[in-house]
């Protein structure tokens, strides 16, 4: 019997980094098979081949054994695939049948819908989805967007259907559902490719798992139950290794600390379960977690940009209201978003106003109303240099900087400050390895000056060649904390969520 879905010597690369080497996968028709890794392990690059969004530079593709060419989303749809992407593409004024009907519709608006209707109703009763096609999406709870995705994928002919983490922000009785219904619409004749890296997940509803680390495929097609949760914990991570990260310090005084800290996603879900935090002068905390976990929006209340709905935000032992960025940047808060050509520069302003706005304010470069502008010119100048941002001059627009220098200079302005405390959130997404190296050797230069250093990452091996102190986040909590050097498959089991 053919495969459903066979990949073979699947190579892709961007701008010059390889995501995808030599990568293979095969799945069956009538089976839920886990595509199980860590994050950056190439599992979401190696199913947006099939559906159409990447072209493979090398490789094959197969579908039910025939050699095929996926060369966009349309294609992909017409051999049968669709995919569940983990942020929905549904437009939330709309309802339903209409979100259905824009990728599907055949006919006058009026006629479509009515059919729309019946096909929701249809595949609804034949898996266990029970879906209103009249209410409006932004009326809808999480898991029932879900189902509508799922609705959306089979009507439009999905016999091959691909999940991308679709538990990730759904409570346990949620997924369980979900993924009961999924393993009906497989024994139905379908073939589901579940994304995932929870390994309850893979043990309670995965047929066969194939897991993927680095971009490559490390192992293919084996019953769960030929693994152990720990077996598969270390094929995803990797086998332990020693980081050399310089002398660790004793701490200092505790400068930020969270007690018993919940909030809420913009969808409602819980993001931060009652979690508990020290951060200490002196000291890089890495935050290890796979990402999903609370990370995002544990940044966003510490940027001030998001309000919790409970417990306390303490800094020098006193307490701070938060859900304001101004008065957290007063108590001597500085960060370093993930998302840095959004929350942490103006790309049309130059890299001398970038470097001094956030001092504006506070007496550094004159009386509000009257500044110096030889000072702002100076003290820009001295940064460049010392931070080595190449390609930049105090004129030199911020958007015509490369990523590493853009992450350079936001950087050297919220270290000039001389911060109590240094946010910095996924400092190092899309850099090469030496603006990895320079970032890596401010956060360690920033403790080393007294400051309390929070690393959030989803790199595991990021935390673990720069951070003092290791927390390990796992569905909006701190689960385990270690000193450095820590075991790396150890830290992998409690993020995956199996001791």
């Amino acid at each position: 019997m053919n495969a459903a879905l066979e990949l073979q010597g699947v190579h892709k690369s961007f701008d010059g980094n390889p995501a995808l080497v030599d990568a293979f996968f095969s799945a069956a028709w009538g089976e839920v098979h886990a595509l199980l890794g860590e994050n950056g392990a190439g599992k979401s690059s190696l199913m947006n081949m099939v559906c159409g969004l990447y072209a493979p530079d090398t490789g094959s593709i197969k579908i039910d054994g025939r050699a095929v060419t996926v060369d966009g989303p349309l294609a992909a749809r017409g051999l049968g695939v669709g995919m569940v992407h983990q942020h929905f593409k549904l437009v939330a004024t709309m309802s339903v049948a209409e979100n259905i009907l824009l990728g599907h519709g055949k006919g006058g608006w009026r006629r479509s819908l009515r059919s729309v209707r019946g096909e929701i109703a249809g595949i609804g009763a034949r898996i266990g989805f029970t879906i209103d096609p009249d209410a409006r999406i932004d009326t809808l709870s999480v898991s029932e967007q879900q189902r509508v995705e799922i609705i959306k994928a089979m009507i439009g002919g999905a016999k091959i259907l691909i999940l991308d983490e679709p538990t990730a922000v759904l409570t346990d009785d949620e997924s369980a559902g979900l993924l009961t219904q999924l393993r009906l619409f497989a024994q139905s004749g379908a073939c589901i490719v579940l994304i995932t890296h929870k390994l309850r997940e893979v043990f309670s509803h995965a047929d066969r798992v194939t897991v993927m680390r680095g971009g490559q495929t490390v192992d293919a097609g084996r019953k769960p139950s030929d693994f152990t949760p720990e077996k598969l914990s270390a094929l995803m991570v990797g086998e332990a290794r020693v980081y050399q990260i310089g002398e660790h310090l004793p701490p200092g005084q505790v400068r930020l600390e969270l007690k018993q800290l919940s909030a809420r996603r913009d969808n409602g879900a819980v993001a931060l379960d009652r979690l508990n935090l020290q951060l200490r002068g002196g000291q890089v905390y890495g935050l290890a977690g796979v990402g999903g976990n609370g990370q995002a929006e544990l940044a966003e209340v510490l940027m001030g940009i998001r309000a919790p709905k409970s417990g306390v935000l303490e800094l020098e032992g006193g307490p701070v209201p938060p859900a304001s960025s101004g008065r957290l940047r007063r108590h001597g808060v500085a960060h370093v978003p993930a998302e840095r050509y959004l929350y942490g520069l103006a790309g049309d302003l130059t890299v001398m106003e970038n470097f001094v706005i956030t001092h504006l304010k506070d007496g550094r470069f004159g009386a509000w109303g009257w500044t110096d502008r030889r000072a702002f010119e100076r003290e820009t100048d001295a940064a460049i240099a010392a931070h080595n941002i190449q390609g930049a001059r105090a004129a030199t627009r911020a958007r015509l900087l490369s990523g590493g220098n853009a992450q350079k200079l936001v950087l050297a302005r919220e270290l000039s400050g001389e911060p109590g405390v240094l946010v910095a959130h996924s400092p190092t997404r899309g850099l090469d390895v030496r603006a990895c190296a320079a970032v890596h050797r401010a956060l360690r230069e920033a403790s080393r000056a007294g400051t309390a250093v929070l690393l959030i990452s989803e790199d595991l091996d990021e935390v673990l060649s720069v951070a003092d102190r290791i927390g390990v986040i796992n569905r909006g909590r701190i689960v385990r904390e270690y000193d450095a050097p820590a075991d790396r498959q150890e830290i992998g089991r409690f993020m995956v969520g199996h001791a």
